[in-house]
């Protein structure tokens, strides 16, 4: 890649790189595991990829029988663009930094100046800083975990469009409830690694459930088989993906291309959580955590879903 020193030509490369591959979930999860697989010092882009796979299973699961039982039209379409903007969100400010990063390794390019452009939260700019003088890949990805929870946190989880129709409907209350979706760590030996979801418009938990995830992907003792899976399984946005590898005998989620458009969205204004929110200490606390296998208990809530739509079918 040749790239003229020159930060206009800098900005346009990284603008046109982002805007190509957050087209979709998919394209978005490969951009994510590419990266990684060049870089792996930076932890967070695998990490990212593989909530961003388990991003595309929740859109695809809207289009399963007991979904689409339970929920009308607007409610499965309001769940599918509650995980597509904050999918598409997270990405719009983070992959501009992997590439800025990316161009620093090869150029002298403005760092700082080239995230203030691409208007990066000054907590990120200065940890960035951090990391290039002191290297600990740990801290800069609990950082990215901190950071891009805050960013989602008012234009999606406390977006009064997405608080009336998402948040506080009686769908996701049922499901936060019983601890019915979960974040997956699969292997290609039908073990599911991962942690359920409870609390998710809390933001202290999602960045709980972040370094939870991070620290699980991590370990020794599954890392090996998560990247396996990683690196030989091809997202498709259906769960079919690692479903293939266990006895699952329940109705396959279609392919996410094959079942929702392509979306639009509005890059609105954007404000600098730090600036306006600060952060608190106990956010960058180191989670310690063994790894969680949690398929069987996942499945089994999975199987009540389906046995709750076909005695609702029935009285129906």
């Amino acid at each position: 890649m040749k790239v003229a020193k020159n930060e206009r030509d800098y900005l346009h490369y990284i603008i046109n790189e982002t805007r190509k591959h957050n087209i979709d979930n998919i394209s978005r999860t490969k951009a994510y595991q590419n990266f990684y697989i060049k870089h792996q010092e930076i932890k967070w882009s695998l990490l990212a990829s593989v909530v961003s796979r388990n991003a595309g299973w929740n859109m695809t699961d809207l289009t399963l029988p007991p979904y689409k039982k339970m929920l009308g039209d607007n409610e499965r379409n309001n769940l599918f663009m509650t995980y597509e903007r904050a999918n598409w969100l997270i990405f719009s400010d983070a992959y501009p930094q992997l590439l800025v990063y990316k161009l620093s390794l090869k150029y002298d390019v403005p760092f700082r100046e080239l995230l203030e452009e691409l208007q990066i939260s000054t907590f990120m700019i200065r940890e960035w800083e951090i990391f290039r003088k002191k290297r600990d890949k740990n801290r800069l990805m609990i950082a990215l975990i901190i950071n891009e929870q805050n960013v989602i946190h008012n234009p999606v989880i406390r977006q009064p469009y997405f608080k009336k129709k998402v948040f506080f409907s009686f769908p996701y209350i049922l499901q936060n409830q019983f601890l019915i979706n979960a974040v997956l760590l699969p292997t290609r030996e039908g073990r599911l690694y991962g942690t359920f979801i409870q609390g998710f418009t809390n933001i202290d938990n999602r960045i709980t459930i972040g370094k939870n995830l991070a620290t699980q992907l991590f370990h020794r003792d599954v890392y090996p088989a998560i990247m396996d899976f990683i690196l030989h399984v091809e997202h498709t946005g259906s769960r079919i993906d690692y479903e293939r590898y266990l006895s699952i005998h329940l109705p396959k989620s279609s392919m996410l291309r094959m079942t929702f458009p392509i979306i639009d969205h509005q890059d609105n204004i954007r404000n600098d959580w730090y600036l306006l929110g600060g952060m608190k200490k106990k956010w960058f606390k180191p989670l310690q955590v063994d790894p969680l296998e949690i398929g069987m208990s996942f499945y089994q809530k999975r199987h009540l879903l389906y046995a709750y739509y076909h005695i609702k079918s029935m009285f129906d």
